[in-house]
């Protein structure tokens, strides 16, 4: 997405392509961890009006803990319980269920953003 469109959004209830990549991080964060039982990285929180250079550094170092904590996981711990959000007790199996997922949503609300800009998203190049 190029960097004068980090603000655009669909309708007016939807979020902007800036908040959504904000969004992925924070996300990516707290599954990861929860699902990894390891400590969220301690990162500046990203904002909706940060420059894309330094959204898209944050979103690469997001998946990049992503890579190093669920690599760390012994499936023997799935059923395990911690907190979600809202306080809720489930497994971190159904953590990781929710963070897959979430990157499917997210993918398909990035790749609708790219495709409403004139844009192929990458994955659906030839």
């Amino acid at each position: 997405m190029p960097a004068d469109k980090f603000g655009y959004k669909p309708t007016a209830d939807q979020m902007t392509f800036g908040h959504l990549v904000t969004h992925i991080i924070e996300s990516n964060n707290s599954f990861c961890s929860k699902v990894a039982a390891v400590p969220a990285p301690k990162v500046e929180e990203a904002k909706d009006s940060d420059a894309k250079d330094k959204l898209v550094a944050s979103l690469k170092a997001s998946f990049d803990f992503c890579t190093d904590a669920l690599a760390k996981v012994d499936d023997s711990k799935l059923g395990e319980m911690t907190e979600a959000m809202g306080g809720q007790q489930v497994s971190r199996a159904r953590i990781a269920l929710g963070l897959a997922g979430s990157w499917a949503d997210h993918y398909g609300m990035a790749a609708m953003y790219l495709r409403l800009n004139g844009i192929t998203p990458p994955s659906a190049k030839k």
